[in-house]
């Protein structure tokens, strides 16, 4: 894990990888969970006998929104700000769904520190973040992230 004192000492790691997360489960509780969250009950994701029946691989998929969501918990085992009085997701720039998480697939994050530009009080961090499906060559997701950390 990377780690540094400062949100300003991210700087020394523009262009730079800056780690691969632990595996985290994406296993059919935390989909139906993600489901009650958001309404979002379409089969694909929380019927598991009609996905066994019609989906391709015969699993139901976790939501896309679901797999994003998972960017702070990947973060978390990449890097880590020790002195810092806030951080907080500024957003993405780009987002892309690129292949399906069935249910029981594990995912982990890497991330690639695109930039860093100073902001009143801490930095603004821009991420290319690809989450690996482990046992596929195509992520699952591929976004360019944004994150604010401050002083």
């Amino acid at each position: 894990m990377l780690e540094v004192d400062h949100p300003a000492d991210m700087k020394a790691y523009i262009g730079k990888s800056i780690g691969i997360s632990d595996w985290v489960l994406v296993d059919q509780p935390m989909i139906n969970a993600f489901a009650d969250a958001t309404g979002d009950h379409q089969w694909i994701h929380v019927d598991v006998e009609r996905a066994r029946r019609e989906m391709p691989g015969g699993k139901t998929i976790a939501h896309g929104y679901l797999t994003l969501s998972l960017l702070p918990r990947l973060g978390d085992s990449i890097y880590r700000i020790r002195k810092t009085s806030r951080a907080i997701n500024y957003g993405a720039n780009r987002v892309r769904f690129t292949a399906p998480v069935p249910s029981g697939s594990r995912v982990r994050l890497h991330q690639v520190l695109k930039g860093v530009e100073d902001v009143q009080g801490g930095v603004r961090m821009t991420f290319e973040s690809t989450v690996e499906l482990e046992g596929s060559d195509k992520p699952a997701l591929v976004a360019e992230t944004l994150f604010m950390a401050f002083d």
